[in-house]
């Protein structure tokens, strides 16, 4: 398992993806975060198909981290069950991964 991981998750509207951004990172649980968007999705909800705009939220922490990180995202998405899905950060600097290290150390 890789120590580095890139956590991804969704929102309504651009301020809505700031927030969750600002708050994941503000407690250190990840140490940097991209807000993207508007992206189109479709979707399955409520047992129907459906087509809107989202907001792409990007964030970098360690595996370490990556529990408490989730459980801040569910705990603080305005919506009832979101995607937050990790995938493995498999090669970079060494640089940044002292960086990303250094800045969600509990102690930091």
């Amino acid at each position: 398992m890789t120590e580095f991981v890139q956590v991804t998750t969704a929102a309504g509207s651009r301020e809505a993806a700031f927030v969750l951004a600002r708050s994941a990172v503000g407690a250190r649980l990840a140490a940097g975060a991209q807000v993207v968007g508007p992206v189109g999705s479709v979707f399955w909800h409520l047992g129907e198909l459906g087509e809107g705009e989202e907001w792409a939220v990007v964030l970098k922490t360690t595996t370490d981290r990556f529990p408490g990180l989730r459980d801040h995202l569910v705990a603080n998405h305005p919506w009832t069950n979101p995607e937050v899905t990790a995938t493995a950060v498999v090669d970079g600097t060494p640089e940044y991964f002292e960086w990303l290290r250094r800045t969600v150390a509990p102690d930091a």
